[in-house]
């Protein structure tokens, strides 16, 4: 059953009903071509998942009746990664599609001293739009029921500064080791993944002094967006050593819609 997104402000789980609107909306009557009577699978990107019929079709929006809803909570582990701006918009894009369907919680794009591509102002707001509606697709693809939170680009410095997660790394290819990520406890993790050139060694050693750990990927040189991924595949590898792999894997299936 193919998925759709509808803020909460469009659902109204009191009388069982739901509007999609906009993108939504296009993309439901006009490329999917869907009728009054077909069943679709519907989600707010905040836990609700729902299957819902179809009830009327206008001439901007669609109106369904929400048949089943549940509210699936939030993943236990709650993976954040701060990545450099790239310069090609396309593997940028990439990355965030893989963040969706890996299960991240939240995506910061970060200004470093190696990034090549720096929207400010008016430029960097329509960027995080884009950005979002890249997630959203991929939600939809991936049938998951929790939309990542991505925020505007954030220069090292104020990466530096976030204080409010469990355990905080930096990806540095001249990390000592030989590739893994340390064992962790907490629920709430910090990567922070540079971009072409990775990290500076001032920018490595002033995230050292702040308390973030140091995370190898072994002697590989890798892309940015693919050491983003390997990251968040590292989280996932020892979540599923200690079985708590599924807190990062929230799917909005056939089991969650009933």
């Amino acid at each position: 059953m193919d998925l759709f997104y509808t803020p909460s402000s469009r659902i109204d789980l009191g009388n069982g009903t739901a509007i999609l609107k906009d993108e939504e909306f296009f993309h439901s009557a006009r490329v999917m071509r869907r009728k009054p009577g077909d069943s679709i699978g519907l989600t707010d990107g905040c836990g609700l998942c729902a299957t819902a019929v179809i009830r009327d079709i206008g001439k901007d929006m669609l109106v369904v009746d929400i048949l089943h809803a549940r509210h699936q909570p939030p993943p236990e582990t709650q993976l954040t990664v701060a990545i450099s701006l790239l310069k090609s918009a396309d593997r940028f894009d990439f990355f965030l599609e893989k963040s969706v369907e890996l299960g991240v919680s939240s995506v910061v794009p970060m200004v470093s001293s190696r990034t090549v591509s720096r929207p400010q102002g008016t430029k960097g707001q329509r960027k995080v739009e884009r950005w979002r509606q890249v997630m959203l697709a991929a939600l939809r693809q991936s049938k998951r029921c929790w939309l990542p939170q991505i925020s505007e680009p954030r220069p090292f410095s104020d990466i530096l500064g976030l204080q409010d997660f469990d355990e905080r790394f930096i990806a540095y290819e001249c990390a000592d080791g030989t590739g893994g990520i340390p064992a962790f406890q907490g629920q709430k993790i910090l990567i922070a993944v540079g971009g072409e050139g990775g990290f500076s060694r001032d920018e490595f050693d002033k995230a050292r002094h702040a308390g973030f750990q140091s995370l190898s990927f072994g002697s590989s040189i890798l892309r940015a967006e693919t050491a983003g991924m390997f990251a968040v595949a590292l989280v996932r590898a020892q979540l599923l050593e200690r079985g708590g792999e599924a807190s990062m894997n929230r799917t909005c299936n056939r089991g969650d819609e009933a």
